[in-house]
């Protein structure tokens, strides 16, 4: 073989390497983030659900006026945080009796950490 060719053998594997990772990083490891709470409890929200890194949609959901959200997500007590990987639940942290969440932003921003390794 000469040169050029094996130059262009390289460079064409390692285009469909880059092609593959790409294709592969937007399609797999979706994490969403759900916070669950109801106005009557917004003492006990979840001010730092923000700050949470590496997640592509972080939303907020009123259960005393979203009730089909409620059942559809089966929420028994608020504030609740739920993690969702290519749409699938895959962690829920639920409040406690006196409808304190217990969960801290770090204990949470390391189950989003886990979801995200679990592709690798």
């Amino acid at each position: 073989m000469k040169d050029s060719e094996v130059t262009w053998e390289i460079f064409s594997v390692y285009m469909l390497v880059l092609i593959f990772m790409l294709f592969t990083g937007g399609a797999f490891g979706q994490i969403t983030v759900k916070h669950f709470n109801a106005g009557w409890n917004e003492a006990n929200g979840v001010d730092w659900l923000m700050d949470l890194k590496d997640c592509n949609t972080k939303g907020y959901i009123d259960i005393a006026k979203d009730t089909e959200a409620q059942k559809k997500y089966k929420i028994a007590v608020v504030p609740t945080i739920i993690i969702f990987k290519d749409g699938e639940e895959v962690a829920r942290f639920q409040a406690d009796l006196s409808f304190k969440l217990l969960a801290t932003r770090e204990e949470v921003q390391e189950e989003i950490d886990n979801q995200l390794m679990s592709d690798f």
